[in-house]
């Protein structure tokens, strides 16, 4: 028999022990500090878990991506899918191509990966935080809860530290740099961006469909089009997450441009301003976006570009609509950093991915360590990517090179 101990009870970890699980003759030991496993998984998709995305392709990773493709098309999302349906899950495709359980509860797919596990080649320990590790002449010894366990192969798989409420840790990051392996710098990202709150605290709640643009001085860094959402302390929402990665690793002198008419060019937007103030002439001026945007936020857009509600829609000049027109095309928001790892949903930067062989995830300096998952310098953007990486990473650790 060969005895293989899998640290991390999450998607990929799950993943890796399921797999080595297959050859008869591997003996699986999975630990797991929390009191169950895939806690973490439970809090994915608002609680839905976006499991994989059919969209999936190398343009949405990020870090070690070359090093990721080896992994990722060896085990696709429709192979992802195959895998669910075997374990009794069913699920639905929504837009952009997110998969779901059907019965839209994470917890369906944490119970049939939970129920897999209870195989004969497995043991589950949890609450069982591995405290040390260390690399033998003849396999590893990894400290548990007093006990002192033995493998042939360890496959470390114990995420990031994103998500610090849900079980988000730097343990896998400790085991791997004292048994010699490096990291780049750690960021959080698919989280909020902090900006100056004078405006978003007034519209805190509201939400836009609006394409945004982060920028540094006259350079574009990212821009997405989506969902957001505006907090007390800055802006949220699907758009927001996937500009958080850029605007942790951007540094300072960032800033948000908002675009919430992106289909309407600046002399359309005009006309749409001329043609209300012809209409409604004793219209307060602070209404005159009423219709066309949320009330609170076309009210907040007049305050940005300076058109006075004691005013009415006939008394605008040409140079106030001009100024609305551009605010609603381009309002802009100083960047004061993004909320921290405690409530990010994933982690950007990681192991180095240089010092592990993409095709079986096994580390070129120890011989018999394999790593997968968050742990590594790989991040998706939002959207079922990530857990995409945790299916794919997971499955080609757990082969153990074979």
């Amino acid at each position: 028999m060969v005895d293989i101990i899998v640290i991390g009870g999450g998607a990929s970890g799950m993943m890796a022990a399921l797999t080595a699980a297959q050859d008869t003759e591997n003996r699986i030991t999975l630990l797991e500090r929390q009191a169950r496993v895939g806690r973490k998984l439970l809090s994915t998709g608002n609680g839905r878990c976006n499991l994989t995305n059919t969209e999936a392709g190398m343009e949405r990773y990020h870090g070690g991506t070359d090093f990721a493709g080896y992994a990722l098309s060896a085990f696709t999302p429709e192979d992802t899918l195959e895998f669910f349906e075997g374990l009794g899950l069913l699920t639905s495709r929504e837009y952009g191509g997110r998969v779901y359980p059907r019965s839209n509860q994470a917890n369906s797919v944490v119970d049939v990966l939970r129920f897999a596990l209870e195989h004969p080649n497995i043991r589950v320990l949890t609450g069982c935080a591995a405290e040390g590790v260390q690399w033998l002449t003849d396999g590893f010894a990894v400290s548990c809860a007093g006990e002192r366990l033995r493998a042939d192969k360890l496959i470390v798989a114990c995420g990031g530290c994103a998500g610090t409420k849900h079980g988000g840790v730097m343990d896998g990051y400790k085991i791997l740099s004292a048994l010699g392996h490096s990291r780049t710098p750690l960021y959080p990202a698919l989280t909020q961006v902090r900006t100056d709150a004078a405006y978003p605290r007034a519209l805190k709640g509201v939400r836009a469909n609006c394409r945004v643009t982060l920028r540094k001085g006259n350079r574009v860094l990212e821009e997405k089009s989506g969902e957001l959402l505006f907090t007390d302390t800055g802006v949220s929402g699907t758009v927001i997450f996937e500009l958080s990665r850029a605007a942790a690793c951007g540094g300072e002198g960032l800033e948000l441009s908002m675009n919430f008419l992106p289909d309407m060019g600046e002399q359309a937007v005009l006309e749409h301003l001329r043609a209300r103030r012809r209409r409604s002439p004793s219209l307060p001026a602070n209404q005159i976006l009423t219709g066309a945007l949320h009330n609170r936020l076309g009210q907040m857009l007049c305050k940005y570009a300076g058109v006075s509600g004691e005013l009415t829609a006939s008394q605008l000049g040409g140079a106030q609509l001009q100024a609305l027109a551009a605010a609603c095309l381009c309002f802009s928001l100083r960047v004061t950093g993004v909320s921290g790892f405690e409530s990010a949903q994933v982690t950007a930067g990681g192991i180095r991915t240089q010092e592990f062989v993409p095709e079986t995830l096994e580390s070129r300096l120890v011989p018999g360590l394999f790593a997968c998952g968050e742990v590594l310098d790989v991040d998706g953007d939002c959207g079922g990517y990530n857990l995409q990486w945790a299916w794919s990473s997971g499955r080609l650790a757990g082969r153990l090179g074979k």
